[in-house]
């Protein structure tokens, strides 16, 4: 690692408090569970630039469960940390692949995702061994079984003293049903070699006032979701309105094949609640829903929804959506999304809908991130004295809302339509006929 000049911060100053174990353990497993804003992915980020330059054997794996998600997150953050440790000079980043190579020596930091897992066992490196992985948001992994496919891809050994292997783990810690919960924080069934910790935004001194307000604030508006985001705890399985759901892949094609019908519902936000849209198979005879679209955005306003509506080719399909946002439906339909219709607000709908999802077993495809997140926090409602209501609390459900309004066929049935000889009567009274 190149020396630095009395101006230049040293690495301890650049990565701050709260990481210091972290930063210089050797376990095999190395697991952080964080509230958002806890900067462990920019510190991991740090961590393996500085073990690349520092170890001439050391080749890192990054790995999310989609291959796709790499370059907007852990590439950028590497790449960030490369010029942080005044280092751009010594790194090749190839945004194409993506992939980056320590030009001294060829070492290679190579992203993959779990989608395609043959393309993770028999990767190779040109120089020295492929002995550290990082998996980002490992919380998008849906089973142990996923995760140990990637244990296959840390051999090999070599010589020199300080040589060490090691699989480094971060996410967001969603659920206390989580398999990461039982193999690294359970005592009775973690696995072997294992250190883990937990940090918050209160560690992260460069977080902005705004945030850290922000973050403080959710204790006052939403306590429950406060401790996940704010604490980085567990999310508590008690109270939630939905034990009914399975994070898996599935064959989208075959799904709606065989599915009654496919909807798609939409909800309205803007500054502090996201617009949300929801793509998902029902199959009416097997009694079950598989969600595998998903949108989730912030600050979008009309032209931008509309936007990305056509983009991902919902133009001619059939969307429903908020009806207490009748002129913004209007809106956007009358900028050429002709079939968005208005949903149907009836007495103690929210609760019909709830409780028709309630009947089905509900799948979520790994890659709809903000509907696991919304399933594992939406909860009913308790009165004074602790007791569950049969009313879920309006929070967490921005996703789930565009889920009901995409099914709500389905949820309120049909009216009967008149008979003929009813409308050629009334036809006639009218005068038309």
């Amino acid at each position: 690692m190149s020396q630095t000049t009395a101006s230049e911060p040293t690495v301890a100053e650049l990565v701050g408090r709260g990481y210091g174990h972290f930063w210089n353990d050797k376990h095999f497993y190395r697991v952080v569970k964080g509230s958002r804003g806890s900067k462990k992915s920019k510190t991991t980020a740090l961590n393996f630039i500085s073990r690349i330059m520092q170890y001439p054997w050391a080749n890192l794996l990054v790995i999310r469960r989609y291959s796709n998600t790499n370059r907007q997150s852990t590439y950028s953050d590497l790449c960030w940390a490369i010029s942080k440790l005044n280092a751009d000079g010594l790194f090749k980043c190839n945004s194409g692949l993506p992939e980056i190579t320590y030009m001294p020596t060829g070492q290679k930091i190579l992203f993959r995702g779990l989608d395609d897992p043959l393309k993770i066992t028999s990767i190779s490196v040109p120089t020295g061994n492929l002995c550290f992985v990082w998996i980002e948001e490992a919380f998008e992994i849906e089973n142990a079984s996923k995760f140990d496919t990637v244990m296959e891809s840390i051999r090999g050994t070599n010589p020199d003293p300080s040589f060490f292997k090691q699989v480094t783990l971060t996410f967001n810690p969603w659920s206390e049903q989580s398999w990461l919960k039982k193999k690294f924080w359970d005592k009775k069934t973690r696995y072997k070699d294992v250190f883990a910790q937990t940090t918050t935004f209160r560690c992260n001194e460069w977080l902005g006032d705004d945030d850290r307000k922000r973050y403080l604030d959710l204790y006052r508006t939403n306590p429950r979701r406060a401790k996940i985001v704010c604490d980085g705890d567990w999310g508590v399985a008690e109270g939630l309105v939905f034990e009914n759901f399975v994070i898996e892949d599935f064959d989208v094609a075959k799904v709606v094949k065989e599915a009654t019908g496919v909807g798609h519902g939409m909800d309205f936000g803007y500054t502090h609640d996201p617009s949300t849209f929801a793509e998902a198979a029902i199959n009416l005879k097997t009694k079950d829903i598989y969600v595998f679209g998903e949108m989730y955005k912030k600050g979008m306003l009309t032209d931008d929804i509309v936007k990305w509506v056509e983009q991902h080719g919902y133009t001619n399909s059939d969307i429903f959506a908020d009806c207490a946002e009748a002129r913004l439906i209007a809106e956007i339909r009358a900028k050429g999304v002709r079939r968005i219709h208005a949903s149907q607000k009836g007495r103690d709908s929210v609760l019909a809908g709830v409780e028709f999802l309630q009947g089905f077993k509900i799948h979520i495809l790994p890659s709809c991130v903000h509907a696991i997140q919304e399933f594992n926090t939406y909860v009913f409602d308790q009165d004074k004295n602790g007791n569950w209501l049969n009313q879920p609390v309006d929070a967490n459900n921005h996703f789930i809302d565009a889920l009901r309004y995409a099914l709500e066929r389905y949820i309120i049935p049909a009216r009967k339509r008149p008979s003929r000889r009813k409308q050629a009567n009334a036809l006639r009274k009218m005068g038309l006929v």
